[in-house]
């Protein structure tokens, strides 16, 4: 199985990944491979600097790139883990990817929604080198991430988790959806790692 966690930044993806990670789950994020990118060719870790590696790699390899520089990492996650977690899809174009590199699996798209000032908030707090740093600076990381097509993805998630409140009980939505995708059996069996 290959979960996809998709979510504007800031919504909230990360938790996801860590309370299935907890269950076994190992996770690739698309945003480590575009930075991993951007260390290579020397590019330093800014918001322009993170847009212009995900701009270049797009026009080299096509829309769909970080997709296809993820998937030799899923597909050797796969040989010992039977569910791996993609943190950071951005289009359908690289949801398909997945879907065609990898036809024997289920495909599974989990959608975190927050509002623009929570996310704000919460990016202010992160502090990670990328992240913007004034209001105008994240709407247009919003902005261009919404012409990655990242909104159609979210509209078409198989699972909605809405993350507005409390931690604890955004932790508590996350673990109903590790049991009902079958994640903490996996765990139980061994079947995860």
């Amino acid at each position: 199985m290959i979960i996809c966690v998709v979510g504007m930044p800031g919504s909230g993806k990360g938790q996801i990944v860590r309370i299935f990670g907890k269950y076994g789950i190992p996770h690739v994020s698309m945003g480590d491979i575009v930075r991993e990118e951007a260390d290579r060719r020397g590019v330093p870790r800014t918001p322009e600097g993170m847009n212009s590696v995900s701009i270049q790699l797009r026009q080299e390899l096509g829309d769909n790139a970080v997709a296809k520089l993820t998937i030799p990492k899923v597909r050797e996650l796969l040989k010992t883990h039977e569910a791996v977690i993609i943190e950071g899809v951005r289009s359908l174009d690289e949801i398909q990817t997945f879907k065609d590199a990898f036809p024997e699996e289920k495909v599974i798209i989990i959608a975190v929604h927050s509002s623009p000032q929570k996310r704000f908030e919460r990016l202010s707090r992160r502090g990670r080198s990328d992240d913007p740093k004034s209001w105008s600076a994240f709407e247009a990381r919003d902005w261009k991430e919404l012409k990655f097509g990242l909104g159609n993805v979210i509209a078409l998630a198989d699972y909605l988790i809405v993350n507005e409140g409390h931690l604890t009980q955004y932790r508590r939505k996350i673990e109903k959806l590790a049991e009902r995708l079958g994640v903490t059996y996996l765990a139980l069996k061994g079947g995860a790692s």
